[in-house]
């Protein structure tokens, strides 16, 4: 089943929370809407599930597999639902609150007693919670809970899946193991999913297409990798991870000031510093585990740097606080200000010091 949201705006009073968003989802395909809080990821997310509605006069639409749902109530467009926070039934145990949304449905389409307990039995079995039926909500970790709500939304067999931060409320370790779960899970259900997150790591690891939003707009839509390694603009190459920010230009009258960005691990340290290489001096080295990780001051600006490197190099170099040493950066990207007024931000080459390879150019 595919999904097309089109021109969606949505305004709260004189809040703007979504501004003329579109995107497409093909069908079997799980696509992340990535963004930080007040972006408009939940938002869409509560207008595709029929929870919330566009702005009238914008002309929004929304397609599943080409036909426009976006007049029709939420129980009526066959979608299931997962919530941050579970929002199991306390009072039901395993079986009902996974046979829930069976047993309230119509009476022509609901489902005897034994398929009933059949559906229940396949999906707790797909979600590894097999023996768990009578068990409670309260005598459940977080992430039963989660699988519990999971197995929950898809009991009726939706052919949209929605996902609200379904991991928001775990710990790191038990996010970790949810996420490659939750992808075996899609990939053998084969269910057109949408999900919410502001995790950068969970969104690259699970999904097909990451979504990037910021102040209610689409900021770049793409594959993991292309938005990863080809970030549309400086919001994205800073909202994708961590990454160091040179600010250069500034002391030349007349020339336009630019923005370089280099990511830790792009940053190669020499034990000596040459004509091919940035002078730096090293402010703290944390070598725990098989990444070191090495501050350092750029002497030419006094501006700070984040690099890792391999822990074998940082104790091969004996580094230390102090230290002068030299840098290369293996890949950079560079934006510049084409318009004073506008504030717009492109894309330049860079030209690394003496023999550094270039920057990818501008696309």
């Amino acid at each position: 089943m595919s999904l097309a949201a089109l021109n969606i705006s949505k305004h709260f009073g004189k809040t703007t929370a979504l501004d003329n968003v579109s995107l497409e989802v093909k069908s079997g395909q799980l696509v992340a809407l990535l963004g930080p809080s007040g972006s408009g990821k939940t938002t869409l997310l509560r207008i595709m599930a029929g929870l919330d509605f566009p702005d009238a006069d914008c002309g929004a639409r929304l397609l599943f597999h080409g036909r426009d749902v976006m007049d029709l109530p939420a129980r009526k467009r066959k979608v299931g639902m997962v919530f941050q926070h579970y929002a199991l039934f306390r009072n039901m145990n395993v079986f009902d609150n996974v046979a829930f949304g069976m047993t309230v449905a119509k009476r022509s389409e609901r489902p005897s007693k034994a398929e009933m307990a059949a559906r229940v039995e396949e999906l707790l079995a797909k979600v590894h919670l097999s023996g768990y039926e009578g068990r409670m909500p309260h005598q459940l970790s977080g992430g039963q809970r989660q699988r519990v709500a999971l197995a929950r939304a898809v009991a009726l067999r939706p052919e949209i899946l929605l996902l609200d931060e379904p991991f928001g409320a775990l710990d790191a370790k038990v996010r970790k193991e949810l996420r490659k779960w939750l992808r075996a899970f899609q990939e053998e259900e084969k269910l057109t999913t949408v999900f919410v997150t502001h995790d950068q790591e969970e969104a690259l690891e699970l999904a097909d297409e990451v979504v990037v939003m910021n102040n209610a707009r689409v900021e770049q839509s793409g594959s993991p990798q292309e938005v990863y390694d080809h970030p549309a603009s400086p919001f994205v190459i800073e909202f994708m991870g961590n990454v160091n920010l040179l600010l250069r230009g500034r002391k030349k009258p007349g020339t336009q000031p630019t923005s370089l960005y280099v990511r830790p691990h792009d940053i190669e340290i020499c034990q000596y510093v040459s004509g091919h290489t940035l002078e730096a001096r090293v402010l703290h080295v944390f070598s725990a585990g098989s990444v070191g990780r090495v501050t350092l001051e750029y002497l030419e600006t006094g501006e700070m740097l984040e690099a890792e490197v391999p822990r074998s190099e940082v104790d091969a170099m004996k580094l230390t606080a102090g230290q002068l040493v030299g840098l290369r950066f293996r890949h950079t990207r560079v934006f510049a200000k084409k318009d004073q007024q506008r504030q717009e931000l492109v894309e330049v080459p860079y030209q690394h010091p003496g023999d550094a390879p270039q920057a990818e150019p501008a696309s």
